[in-house]
């Protein structure tokens, strides 16, 4: 007996996935992405009252302490985890939520005789399965548990083109037999499909993979819900994989790329990889009193943020020294690259967080045209999304990626820890540019004494 009919259950999980799309509206503007999470928290949590409410369950101590564990591990993660570890964070999800899938998908098979919904069942498998393996992997890559340079043997390719026909194998005769022990064969598969796909991904790509795997867990709980006959978990699926194609495709578009180059791109070394080299070229350094005095004199200013603040955790000053400047006159805006930091939008919630306002926050294609009447642009921490290699060296790896057009304002001030190349591995020609200055030094250091020194101006 279950406390909901079906038209009241009909109708909660109607009202749960107007949720998720109504968050997915939101988190598609700063302004709304605060609004849009909490709705979609709502929303996943009417989905689980309404499950309890409307199925006849088993073991409900175990579930409810499942709840309470996974809660319990998530909630101060969550909350503990930094701007710069985001990613990471997204990534374990991915694999959780692909994870999750995988296994219900293994568990329901004994409990069918239909070959339909057995073909939801190994797909389920294989892709979930894939998504575990490639989230743990680019999880890895990014903390620093491995390498983030792109990992290749020889006889590669040949190695994952044998392990997904043998996939496809086993999982036509799951559909055939039913079998759990050749299911589980196809898990690992799948296990191993995903780990070979991410290891020849290095460098910047590796976010892009992320977004990538995001579509695949969108999918697979997708799959799940059909095998389940749940509805409300084909809409959410359906509106994960969605939403993760369209991210993915617009993140390869902003970095120049193909998703099949980003891929794949390793096996003729076009992936990006990172690098230590540094050139023996001069450059021009300076003092934070000068930069100081160039910026406390400019009347148009724009700061171009990247992943070095995040990392510095130099939001809060950068936003202070902004301040600083607008109330001596200058016009002071924040340009944004698509892929600036690490994921998209990553340097809007960080500016956010320091209460810039939304509208000194101006996206690449807006801002592009701006910097010809800039007398400073400052850079903060960012490479690769300023380096004209983008527009004029052939075979670099960041060759044909949309860049900011730094090298259009009149004086070119970077903020760098170091003369290190970006995650492309490539140097970056502005810095030796005569308009160009450099300051070096933690960005959150550097910035806090060019504020103090405009405010003594």
């Amino acid at each position: 007996m279950t406390l909901l009919d079906p038209t009241w259950t009909a109708l909660l999980y109607l009202a749960a996935a107007a949720c998720f799309i109504l968050a997915l509206k939101g988190l598609s503007s700063p302004k709304t992405a605060r609004r849009g999470n909490l709705i979609g928290a709502f929303g996943a949590l009417l989905a689980v009252v309404t499950v309890f409410l409307s199925v006849k369950l088993d073991n409900i101590p175990w579930i409810l302490g499942a709840i309470v564990v996974g809660s319990g591990i998530a909630a101060p993660v969550a909350r503990r985890v930094q701007m710069t570890q985001m990613p990471q964070l997204v990534a374990l999800f991915n694999g959780v939520g692909g994870g999750a899938a995988a296994l219900v998908a293994l568990l329901e098979l004994p409990h069918t005789d239909d070959s339909w919904v057995r073909l939801a069942i190994v797909f389920t498998l294989l892709v979930g399965a894939v998504s575990f393996a490639g989230s743990a992997v680019t999880f890895a890559k990014l903390q620093g548990l491995m390498t983030t340079r792109p990992v290749t043997f020889p006889g590669l390719p040949v190695l994952m083109a044998l392990v997904l026909l043998a996939a496809v194998a086993v999982a036509v005769m799951v559909i055939l037999g039913g079998s759990i022990g050749l299911a589980v064969v196809l898990l690992v598969l799948g296990l191993v499909a995903g780990v070979l796909l991410v290891l020849p991904v290095g460098g910047a790509d590796v976010p892009i993979v992320i977004s990538l795997l995001n579509a695949f867990t969108g999918l697979a709980v997708a799959a799940s819900g059909l095998v389940l006959g749940n509805v409300l978990l084909l809409v959410a699926g359906t509106l994960v994989g969605a939403s993760g194609t369209i991210l993915t495709r617009a993140m390869a578009a902003a970095m120049g790329r193909s998703v099949a180059g980003i891929m794949f791109g390793a096996f003729k070394g076009g992936s990006t990889a990172g690098s230590t080299a540094v050139s023996e070229r001069p450059v021009r350094s300076s003092s934070a009193e000068d930069v100081a005095v160039l910026l406390g004199y400019a009347q148009r200013v724009i700061i171009v943020p990247g992943y070095g603040l995040a990392v510095a955790q130099g939001q809060h000053t950068a936003a202070e020294l902004a301040s600083a400047l607008e109330s001596r006159g200058t016009e002071v805006d924040f340009a944004i690259h698509p892929v600036a930091g690490r994921m998209p939008g990553h340097m809007n919630v960080l500016l956010a967080e320091a209460n810039v306002p939304y509208e000194s926050l101006k996206e690449m294609g807006d801002i592009n045209s701006e910097f010809k009447t800039a007398d400073v642009a400052l850079v903060v921490g960012a490479n690769d999304v300023v380096n004209p290699a983008a527009k004029t060296t052939a075979g670099s790896p960041i060759y044909g990626m949309p860049i900011l057009e730094v090298a259009d304002a009149r004086q070119v001030v970077f903020l760098k820890r170091s003369m290190r190349p970006g995650f492309a591995g490539i140097e970056n020609d502005l810095l030796y540019e005569p308009q160009t200055t450099l300051l070096f030094g933690d960005a959150k250091d550097s910035l806090t004494k060019v504020l103090g020194a405009v405010k003594a101006l």
